[in-house]
């Protein structure tokens, strides 16, 4: 089985394009306070320190702060990563039965590359913060404090060395629609009536047999709901490369956890998804996950994906899948889409939700069946979450209007309708 899944599998793209990491740094400014940022690759770490920090779990984050204030500013370590390594431990881990000359010189080139606070006014400093190991994408949360002032960052970073599926996809590439055939909606109601004309599921590649239901709009990009989903625990999904599916063969054998376990592709818009991400359980079988596609849709200026979320709950054997195994999903497609709407809302970026009809009701007397025959019923509404970059307390949630107007289909209090 592991050698057909490999067979099956498409090359995977070149991991390391060779840019230097502060090549690909994201910036942002905020009242007179200037940020950089950037992930070194397991193979640049081990070239700048001179020890494999990666194996150890350690992934160094370049950070840079240009402070144009009045007053100096501190970094708070903890923003980037609650257990985070001081380079002091970090330097005695790789040095711990060296001789003391040796240790010496490992605390030096460690406290060498730090960063060190504080930021004092018209300085510009740089350094490395050593993280806990992240695959794929990393959110990576500045927070800044001065006398009576605080700056915070979240910045959305793409690991060097992953070989993830969006870096297929060429929505992040370039523009997929022509501006002709772009659709920007002020008005609630107009914009309600364009998801609802969406098609009701997901295809095979085809396009002639129908596979899960579209039950998710997302409004928002790489600085706010992608970002809002990271901080969440949701990881992007590898490319179906052989090595990628043989791990995905041991682990299900084993049990083990496949953060990044590949997802098979749906089609829409005539294409497989752009974007598929993944909150994995405690083994390969368990994970909910959610494919995305870039829309011409555009509300207030945001862009507008269009996607499915369920829950896997098990694995099996089918004729329906090129690598003959596929997972099950728990037929109450629902329940997945709920708990992504009370997920989001701790999110901090939620600013608007609701709800609107397209995928069509299938109840549990007579559910619908996906491309691998497994059986799922829903109330046939999907589900709409706009982000944004500014923090949003759980009571500051608006709710689109829409459901000022709607009865309600079920009866679950709260944000999950």
């Amino acid at each position: 089985m592991t050698v057909l899944a490999a067979g099956c599998a498409s090359p995977a793209p070149d991991p390391d394009p060779g840019v230097g990491y502060q090549g690909r740094m994201r910036s942002r400014s905020d009242g007179g306070v200037n940020v950089s940022v950037s992930v070194l690759s397991a193979t640049e770490s081990e070239s700048l320190y001179g020890v494999p920090l990666a194996k150890r779990g350690m992934q160094p984050v370049w950070v840079e702060i240009g402070n144009e204030t009045d007053r100096p500013i501190w970094l708070m370590y903890v923003g980037l990563d609650p257990s985070f390594f001081p380079s002091s431990e970090a330097a005695d881990i790789f040095a711990a039965d060296a001789s003391r000359e040796a240790r010496r010189e490992s605390a030096e080139r460690f406290g060498r590359l730090s960063f060190r606070n504080p930021v004092l006014p018209g300085q510009t400093r740089s350094g490395m913060v050593l993280t806990h190991l992240e695959e794929g994408v990393k959110l990576i949360q500045l927070d800044l404090v001065a006398k009576d002032h605080a700056h915070a960052f979240s910045i959305f970073t793409v690991v060097p060395g992953f070989r993830g599926d969006y870096q297929t996809s060429a929505v992040f590439r370039r523009d997929v629609y022509p501006p002709d055939q772009i659709r920007d909606y002020d008005d609630d109601d107009a914009f309600r009536a364009a998801l609802e004309a969406l098609p009701c599921c997901a295809t095979n590649e085809g396009g002639r047999k129908h596979a899960d239901p579209l039950n998710l709009v997302i409004v928002g990009g790489l600085d706010d709901a992608f970002p809002a989903l990271v901080r969440r625990g949701w990881r992007p999904t590898e490319t179906k490369w052989s090595g990628a599916i043989m791990r995905v063969v041991s682990s299900a054998l084993s049990g083990e956890r496949y953060l990044n376990a590949p997802v098979s592709d749906l089609y829409l818009f005539g294409r497989p998804q752009d974007l598929a991400l993944q909150k994995a359980r405690d083994t390969i079988h368990q994970r909910n996950h959610l494919r995305l596609w870039l829309s011409p849709l555009r509300y207030r200026g945001k862009p507008v994906w269009v996607g499915q979320i369920s829950r896997d709950i098990g694995s099996r054997l089918t004729i329906h899948s090129p690598t003959l195994t596929t997972h099950k999903i728990d037929p109450d497609v629902d329940e997945a889409r709920t708990a992504l709407a009370e997920d989001m809302a701790y999110s901090q970026s939620l600013v608007m939700i609701g709800y609107a009809s397209g995928v069509g009701a299938a109840p549990p007397e007579q559910p619908r069946q996906n491309l691998t025959t497994d059986p799922y019923y829903t109330d046939g509404d999907r589900l709409v979450m706009v982000f944004d970059r500014r923090p949003v307390s759980l009571d500051s949630i608006q709710f689109f209007r829409w459901q000022a107007t709607d009865a309600p289909r079920q009866t679950t209090p709260g944000i999950g309708r």
